[in-house]
């Protein structure tokens, strides 16, 4: 292959590259892992025949999602023995996805939870109907399966989908407000402002995975969550005792978030799942080490639909 040829196949690849990424991550939920389905979708793109490709958006997307959905089957035996709540991997996020509330909450930590029910297959079929607009001949191809049981499984993702959604969620600029007031309420022990932004029924969810000391159930009720998070100020958290902590608020997974850093390492990320009303409703509190990674390295990732 000329070095010409070969530069414009590269630029072809990385002109996909960030949607490569959005497909796998919201399939698979891990930013390591799908950055492991787009460096195989590499390969495989550099191994086919091109010249026979007329759609490369669609030919890589096709090939990323396979690579992803075969992934996921293996890594949801693997979810089935994990110690406590598994939750995804947070990301940072930049581009237009604050300001584009499809894609912010397709990506969202809720919306990952929600997608983590479903089947491997009603998953793909799910992020690449609704979220990347695929057709549906085109996901059968991308799947392996006839297109009249992508239509079902689409069917069956979308209705499930639909009952377990958040509802009503709050505006960018109230997300921002109770974010901020939520940092400071926890960081200055501040129970009774936490009290008034949870809601009665919050529910809080943990992700230790047996490496660093969490809940191993969610923690239901707006006393019991705002205890926890009141004594954050207070005490000595994965060896860093309080005054060595740091807080600071960023974009993770589209919306809001608080990452918590210490003795030179990122030790939690927590976002807000809050209501119209201004109410935290759901919080998710990730500490596995393992799943901190991506955050640490402060590369912020775009994951439009488009």
């Amino acid at each position: 292959m000329t070095p010409s040829v070969e530069s414009a196949d590269q630029q072809v690849f990385h002109r996909h590259r960030n949607l490569l990424f959005a497909v796998a991550y919201r399939i698979l939920g891990s930013a390591a892992d799908a950055e492991d389905a787009v460096q195989d979708a590499w390969i495989a793109w550099s191994a086919a025949d091109r010249s026979q490709v007329a759609d490369p958006r669609a030919y890589l997307a096709r090939i990323a999602s396979n690579l992803a959905l075969q992934r996921l089957r293996s890594a949801q035996r693997q979810r089935e023995t994990y110690v406590g709540p598994w939750l995804p991997e947070p990301i940072l996020t930049v581009g237009d996805t604050a300001d584009a509330v499809t894609d912010a909450e397709s990506v969202s930590m809720a919306m990952l939870v929600v997608l983590e029910t479903l089947s491997p297959l009603e998953r793909a079929v799910f992020v690449l109907r609704e979220v990347f607009d695929f057709s549906h001949a085109e996901i059968a191809e991308a799947v392996e399966r006839s297109e009249a049981a992508v239509r079902q499984a689409a069917h069956r993702a979308r209705e499930h989908v639909r009952a377990r959604r958040p509802r009503f969620p709050a505006d960018r600029a109230r997300q921002r407000g109770v974010t901020e007031r939520f940092v400071a309420a926890a960081t200055g022990g501040d129970l009774n402002t936490l009290l008034e932004l949870l809601s009665p029924d919050v529910t809080l969810w943990t992700d230790g995975g047996g490496k660093v000391r969490q809940a191993l159930r969610p923690i239901v009720g707006a006393r019991t969550v705002a205890a926890w998070f009141a004594a954050i100020g207070t005490v000595t958290y994965q060896g860093v005792p309080p005054g060595d902590m740091t807080v600071a608020r960023a974009e993770i997974n589209g919306g809001p978030g608080v990452v918590f850093s210490g003795a030179g390492r990122v030790i939690a990320t927590v976002t807000l799942d809050i209501d119209a009303d201004g109410r935290i409703t759901a919080i998710h509190n990730v500490a596995n080490p393992d799943k901190l990674h991506a955050v640490a390295t402060g590369s912020a990732h775009d994951v439009r639909s488009s």
